[in-house]
C-alpha cells in the first residue's frame, strides 16, 4: 500500500509544468487510447451479444427447447407421456409433432421441404411461429381439411399464396394395379410465416398432426414431443434430468445439441474479436510505458534528491506506479462510461448515421438481420474494465523499477 507521500508526488508528476507539456500530451494520448479501446470492446461485444440473442430467438421460434422421442424414431402413447411431463415445474409447454421429409409441387415448380405435423393449440406453447405469421393463421389447420402453412421463401419458390393448392409427394409408395406409385396429397395453403432464418423460411411447412399421421402412415404414433422450459439456458441440465426420470427407451435432445456448431462459431467469433480489440488497449499501454520512461529521464535529479532525503527505492517505484495507474484508471473509467452509453444507444445511433449518409449498412434484401441489435452484459463490462486496468498497471512496472534503480551520485554529477 502506498503512503500519502508516494501518492502526493505521483499525482504531482502526472500534471506536467512549463517545459514538460509534451509529456502531458503523451499522457493524454494514452488516456484517450485506453478509453477508445475499452469503448470499442464493450460496444462490439454488446453488438455481438445482440446478434447472438436475435439469432437464438429466431431459431427457437422454430426449434423447441428440447424434444423427447423413442430410439425407434417414433413415440407411442404420447398423451400419457405428455400428462407425466406437464406436472414438471420447469416445463411451460408440451406439444406432439410429426416430422418427415417430402416434396412439394406447384404448377411448373417443385421443392423439397421438411413437413411438420402439429396441434396448433399446443404448438403455441412451445414455439413462436404464431408471432411470425405473415398471412393466414396456424389456427386454420384442422384435422381432415389437409391445409398447409408454408415458409415465405418456400411459398415464393413454389409461387403459391394463401388459397392456392400444392401437392405433397411423400417418400412412401402405394401398390396399385398400375404398379408402385408415390403417395400424393393435394393441400390447401392456409398461411405463410417468416421467422427471418432462411433455413426455416425456405424448407419448412406445417400441417395438422392428424393429417401428417395419415399422409405418412404413422397410425396413432408421433415422432416425439416438443418441450418449452422456463429457462432455455438450463435446457441441457433439465433435459438430462428428464432422461433420468423417464428411464431407458427415450431419447431426450435439447436445442444446444441441435445447433451446437452454430453457437460455437458465434462464441469463437466473440473470443477472437475480444483478443483483436484488446490490442488497442495494449498499444495504449505502450504509450504509458513511453510516458513514464520520459518522466523518469526528466526527473532524474528530483529522484536523486528524494533518495538523499531518505526515500527508499520501493517508495520511488511507488511514485511512478501511482502516475501510470492514474492514467490507466482515468482512461478505463472514461472508456467504460462511453462504451455503456454507446452500447445502450447503438440501435438509435446507427439508423441516424444511415440516414445521414443515405445508405443502409445491412440491406434487408441481403441480410435477414437488417439492424444492429445490442445486449449489454455486466460481466463483459467487468471483464473489459478489469483487463484494461490490469494491463495499464503492468505497464507501469518496468519504468517504475528503472526509476527505483537511479543512483543519486550518478544523477547529480552534472547538475
Amino acid at each position: 500500500m502506498f503512503r500519502p507521500l508516494e501518492l502526493f508526488i505521483g499525482l504531482r508528476y502526472t500534471r506536467a509544468k512549463r517545459r514538460n507539456h509534451f509529456i502531458s500530451f503523451i499522457s493524454l494520448i494514452s488516456m484517450v487510447g485506453i478509453a477508445l479501446g475499452v469503448m470499442a470492446l464493450i460496444t462490439v461485444l454488446s453488438v455481438m451479444n445482440g446478434f447472438e440473442k436475435e439469432l437464438r430467438e429466431r431459431i427457437l421460434g422454430m426449434v423447441s427447447h428440447a424434444t423427447i422421442s423413442e430410439y425407434s424414431g417414433r413415440l407411442r402413447d404420447w398423451e400419457g407421456l405428455a400428462a407425466r411431463l406437464e406436472g414438471q415445474p420447469s416445463l411451460l409447454g408440451v406439444a406432439p409433432y410429426v416430422q418427415a421429409e417430402g416434396m412439394l409441387t406447384a404448377p411448373g415448380q417443385v421443392s423439397g421441404a421438411m413437413i411438420r405435423g402439429i396441434v396448433p393449440d399446443r404448438e403455441e406453447t412451445v414455439s413462436r411461429v404464431t408471432e411470425h405469421m405473415q398471412f393466414g393463421s396456424l389456427d386454420r389447420l384442422a384435422g381432415g381439411d389437409y391445409g398447409i402453412v408454408l415458409g415465405r421463401e418456400l411459398a415464393a419458390t413454389l409461387g403459391a399464396g394463401v388459397g392456392d393448392r400444392v401437392t405433397l409427394v411423400t417418400p412412401q409408395a402405394s401398390v396399385t394395379p398400375a404398379g408402385v406409385m408415390p403417395r400424393l396429397r393435394r393441400l390447401l395453403v392456409v398461411g405463410i410465416f417468416e421467422v427471418g432464418m432462411y433455413e426455416y423460411d425456405r424448407g419448412t411447412a406445417f400441417v395438422h398432426l392428424d393429417d401428417a399421421r395419415r399422409i405418412f402412415q404413422m397410425g396413432d404414433e408421433v415422432t416425439g414431443l416438443r418441450l418449452r422450459m422456463d429457462d432455455m439456458m438450463r435446457a441441457p441440465f433439465i433435459a438430462r434430468q428428464l432422461a433420468q426420470d423417464l428411464g431407458g427407451g427415450f431419447w431426450v435432445n435439447d436445442w444446444t445439441r441441435q445447433h451446437a456448431n452454430f453457437f460455437r462459431a458465434v462464441q469463437t467469433e466473440k473470443t477472437v474479436m475480444f483478443i483483436i480489440l484488446s490490442l488497442i488497449v495494449a498499444v495504449a499501454a505502450f504509450n504509458i510505458v513511453s510516458t513514464l520512461v520520459m518522466v523518469v529521464t526528466d526527473k532524474q535529479a528530483d529522484i536523486a534528491i528524494l533518495r538523499t532525503l531518505g526515500l527508499s527505492p520501493r517508495s520511488v517505484m511507488g511514485v511512478f506506479m501511482v502516475q501510470g495507474t492514474l492514467i490507466g484508471f482515468i482512461g478505463t473509467t472514461v472508456g467504460i462510461v462511453l462504451g455503456i452509453l454507446l452500447a445502450l444507444n447503438v440501435e438509435t445511433i446507427v439508423p441516424a448515421i444511415e440516414q445521414l449518409l443515405g445508405r443502409q449498412f445491412l440491406a434487408p434484401d441481403v441480410y435477414y438481420i437488417s439492424d444492429l441489435p445490442s445486449e449489454l452484459r455486466g460481466l463483459d463490462v467487468a471483464r473489459v474494465g478489469g483487463l484494461a486496468f490490469l494491463v495499464t498497471v503492468l505497464a507501469t512496472l518496468y519504468p517504475a523499477w528503472r526509476a527505483s534503480r537511479t543512483q543519486p551520485a550518478e544523477a547529480l554529477r552534472y547538475e
